[in-house]
């Protein structure tokens, strides 16, 4: 008889791999993932089969997290401005909220081991993100740049701020909204 999985060892699997990827990066060794986790090396092979496929499974996980926050309360029917804000925004707050997280990000974003079909297993929850991203490539400034130009540009300004916010916690707030303020400029 197959045992159970129990959710709880799937999830501190999954927090584990992330604090272990901050330390020693995407080559963090499972041995130290699965002690982290609380687990035996061959109980993390239960949950996830392969090191590959626990990869791609916080990928998703992290992703998931952030979007479905975006999501809560999307503003749809808002201006331009208002949704480019209101990504802005949240994005910033949930990376620094969450920079162990965000930095586990940012390195499975650019590695070849996340699949495409992982990739595309967000893309749903990234519609609304999708559409201001796409809007903003169509506004004089960014019209002949090349597709994608409007996200790789959001999310440079992104980790400039993150990283500004870090060194300088107490004016958060101010360089949140002066950044945004910069980009607004640039993509206008």
């Amino acid at each position: 008889m197959a045992r159970i999985k129990s959710p709880e060892k799937r999830s501190a699997i999954l927090e584990a791999a992330v604090h272990e990827i901050v330390e020693a990066g995407l080559g963090a060794p499972t041995a130290k993932i699965a002690r982290r986790a609380g687990v035996a090396e061959g109980t993390l092979f239960t949950y996830f089969a392969s090191k590959d496929e626990l990869l791609n499974e916080l990928y998703f996980e992290i992703k998931s997290e952030l979007y479905r926050r975006m999501n809560a309360e999307f503003p749809h029917g808002a201006s331009l401005k208002e949704r480019a804000w209101y990504l802005w925004s949240g994005f910033l707050v949930w990376a620094i909220e969450n920079p162990e997280k965000r930095k586990v990000s940012v390195q499975l974003n650019v590695s070849n081991l996340i699949t495409p079909e992982t990739r595309a297993r967000t893309t749903e929850d990234r519609r609304g993100i999708d559409a201001i991203l796409a809007d903003l490539s169509k506004s004089p400034a960014l019209s002949e740049m090349p597709a994608g130009f409007a996200a790789a540009m959001m999310g440079a300004m992104h980790e400039a701020t993150s990283e500004m916010v870090a060194q300088y916690p107490k004016k958060r707030k101010k360089l949140i909204e002066q950044a945004f303020r910069v980009f607004w400029r640039a993509v206008q």
